[in-house]
């Protein structure tokens, strides 16, 4: 499966063996958890609704792969208050 460069909008983005594929990927990060796979990258985050512990989860699991993470915390401060689609 190759992910490079897919947006994930949606868990409906994915089909049932992409699914399992990601879940196969996760086992294998679960077994090696020092890996630095998104070093380099900036993850983009956006939450809807106020989730201080999902949106922390998320920030320290980029953080551990050595990623980046910018993001809102109000969407009503993005432009989907204004309609825009996020794809």
């Amino acid at each position: 499966m190759n992910m490079k460069n897919k947006s994930l909008i949606s868990i409906n983005d994915f089909n049932k063996k992409e699914l399992l594929q990601i879940l196969y990927l996760a086992t294998s990060f679960e077994q090696n958890p020092h890996q630095k796979i998104l070093e380099g990258y900036v993850v983009a985050t956006l939450f809807f609704e106020p989730s201080t512990r999902t949106r922390l989860s998320f920030e320290s699991a980029v953080n551990h792969l050595g990623g980046r993470v910018i993001g809102f915390t109000d969407a009503a401060v993005s432009s989907t208050s204004k309609g825009e689609s996020l794809a």
